[in-house]
């Protein structure tokens, strides 16, 4: 069968109707950018020359996440990006946050599937795809030309960010960093590469696309502070001289995975109330290693309503396992308890009583952690901003994570005193009562927890036990470099 010739006026026609289009596509393309180009600040718009990394470091509300976003839509128009990852710190960030800030900026042409990666297409084949960082495997076997990491202050697994290197290998690889500054080690390495270019933006430079009410009470709350001058101001702020923890001192012992866990608890330390200006009840779990070390599982803490809290930590306890909840009773009384036990009557449940200031509970911990048998299986932004900030004689910023951690640790035995049993003579040692031979720590006024034996008002020292008496449990060692920062050394 013979075929017939197509007839050129159809093809001139279609061959107009194409460049039609393109021409539409090409405009929607002009107009998007210089749209952009024309709200932007200064700072918003990407820096000239190479660069293997565009470090943007600000405050909250300040625009960053517009600005990842119009970066990597103008990055596609341009057609240097083609293969482009989208790694934020959870995937409910990714969805929630990411892909929205990218269609809008992209325009109504971009297909989204809602899938494991959030899949997202241009007309021209470029794609995009999202991961969490609280996944780094998932980053595995993908190769790409461009990235954007949102918040990498906040992953918990700073090897996600390792994982995303190795795989943005082709072209002219580079990537867009939108964070609010925290000294963590990958934003610290990031500022020492000669291939990063740094842009830094405050939250009042976007005031005129922000609620009046809303920066108000910010800079009434936080202006000024150091939570304020981080999370506002865009400062990366570096650790508190004298402070109990610092930042190298846990990237030094942290962990990609925990060992088999004997014991696991999940400690609470309630707010008084649940209002927007309320401090967080911190919630974190927390486990005794086969090696007789402690480790650091997750921080749920978050500012919620009892219930919240209640669910939260409930569900903290089937999750890992646990085999306790803890909670500190001094705030709320039995009400920790009686909450819990709405959500699940049955949780095993203990509360414990803070009879000394928050920082001289700490100080044990914090000597843990110096001796090298505390870790942090991964990271916990967060909580490390108020360890990290948290003095001896108090002070610092908000405490609920750190008085959790504390909580959990101790509750673990890992200090060699119960969390019921703090002395305030516990800094000179922990010794056997001479009456049953329960340890404790000796102090003023206080009783043994066993046997009720009254301990002097003066300590020269433990009495001998009666015969054939063995301490119930032994005597805890106290680090020397404890017992220098209690003396003043």
């Amino acid at each position: 069968m013979r075929k017939s010739k197509p007839n050129p006026d159809d093809l001139r026609g279609l061959l107009a109707l194409v460049l039609a289009e393109l021409e539409l596509e090409g405009e929607k393309a002009r107009q998007a950018e210089s749209v952009w180009s024309l709200i932007a600040r200064p700072e918003q718009l990407p820096p000239s020359g190479y660069f293997r990394t565009w470090l943007i470091l600000a405050g909250r509300g300040s625009g960053k996440t517009r600005t990842g976003a119009e970066t990597i839509a103008a990055w596609v128009r341009e057609g240097s990006a083609r293969q482009i990852a989208v790694v934020a710190p959870t995937f409910a960030d990714v969805r929630d946050v990411c892909v929205p800030a990218l269609r809008e900026a992209a325009g109504a042409d971009v297909e989204y599937t809602e899938s494991k990666h959030f899949l997202l297409r241009w007309p021209n084949g470029t794609w995009a795809k999202g991961f969490s960082a609280d996944d780094p495997d998932s980053l595995r076997g993908s190769q790409f030309d461009t990235a954007w990491c949102d918040e990498l202050g906040a992953w918990t697994y700073p090897d996600a960010f390792d994982q995303l290197q190795f795989g943005l290998r082709v072209g002219a690889a580079r990537q867009v960093v939108t964070t609010t500054p925290r000294p963590v080690r990958l934003i610290r390495e990031l500022l020492t590469d000669p291939r990063t270019v740094e842009t830094r933006g405050r939250t009042l430079d976007n005031a005129e696309n922000l609620a009046p009410d809303a920066l108000r009470h910010l800079l009434a709350r936080y202006g000024g502070t150091r939570l304020g001058r981080q999370e506002l101001d865009a400062e990366l702020l570096d650790d508190v001289e004298g402070a109990l923890w610092n930042r190298d001192g846990l990237d030094a012992l942290r962990v990609a995975a925990a060992p088999d866990l004997v014991r696991i608890v999940v400690a609470i330390d309630p707010a008084v109330t649940s209002s927007e200006d309320a401090d967080e009840t911190g919630i974190v779990v927390a486990g005794k290693g086969v090696d007789g070390q402690g480790y650091l599982l997750a921080d749920l803490s978050g500012r919620c309503s009892p219930d919240g809290w209640a669910r939260r930590a409930v569900n903290a306890y089937r999750t890992w396992q646990a085999d306790r909840v803890v909670g500190e009773a001094n705030q709320g009384g039995d009400m920790v308890e009686a909450t819990l036990r709405t959500v699940d009557p049955t949780i095993p449940y203990r509360a414990v009583h803070a009879t000394r200031g928050k920082r001289t509970r700490a100080e044990p911990i914090a000597a843990l952690f110096e001796q090298g048998r505390l870790h942090h299986v991964g990271s916990f932004p967060d909580l490390e901003d108020q360890l990290c900030a948290a003095l001896p004689e108090g002070g610092g910023g908000p405490d609920d994570r750190l008085d959790a951690l504390v909580w959990a640790f101790t509750e673990l035995g890992l200090t060699g005193v119960e969390s019921d049993q703090w002395s305030e003579a516990y800094a000179r040692q922990v010794w056997p009562c001479h009456g049953c031979g329960q340890c404790f720590g000796w102090g003023s006024g206080r009783r043994c927890p066993r046997c009720g034996l009254a301990a002097p008002e003066t300590y020269d020292g433990p009495a001998p036990l009666p015969d054939g008496m063995t301490p119930i449990r032994e005597p805890a060692p106290v680090p020397s470099s404890f017992m220098f920062r209690l003396r003043g050394r």
